[in-house]
């Protein structure tokens, strides 16, 4: 069995109700305020981040090991939470990949998604996850003009 991989980054408090994680070499600024800032991500929206980078960073894996065509997805995630006890109750998603696929091999790739994705499980153990990929098709190029 190989030695399990291993994450990590650091926060700290800028200022009252900013802080910020550093990973490799990002910073990302979030919310640490009793409130909610409009502005700043908080920990809730930061959770659904890393729930739409697994999901869109598996696509791009699938895409190479199956192989799979795309060219390009984009997702919406929410995140429902409940006050008591505190903690999230539903996650639900909708992923939009552009592919010339055939359905079958769409299905494939959300089976593959949803089975292997480690943020997706992890999430998956905790609260309610469901969604839908839908398979946007590209138009076709207009015909040159004479």
């Amino acid at each position: 069995m190989s030695a399990p991989l291993r994450y990590e980054v650091e926060a700290r408090i800028v200022a009252p109700g900013r802080s910020e994680v550093t990973c490799k070499s990002s910073r990302i600024p979030f919310d640490s305020s009793p409130g909610q800032s409009p502005d700043l991500p908080g920990p809730a929206e930061l959770l659904a981040s890393a729930f739409a980078a697994c999901l869109l960073k598996n696509v791009e894996r699938y895409s190479e090991m199956l192989p799979f065509r795309q060219s390009g997805a984009r997702v919406r995630v929410e995140v429902e939470r409940q006050d008591a006890p505190p903690r999230f109750t539903r996650l639900t998603y909708v992923l939009h990949v552009a592919t010339d696929e055939d359905e079958r091999r769409v299905a494939l790739l959300h089976h593959n998604l949803k089975r292997y994705g480690t943020v997706f499980n992890t999430l998956a153990a905790a609260c309610e996850v469901s969604g839908e990929l839908i398979a946007e098709r590209a138009a076709p190029a207009p015909a040159p003009r004479p």
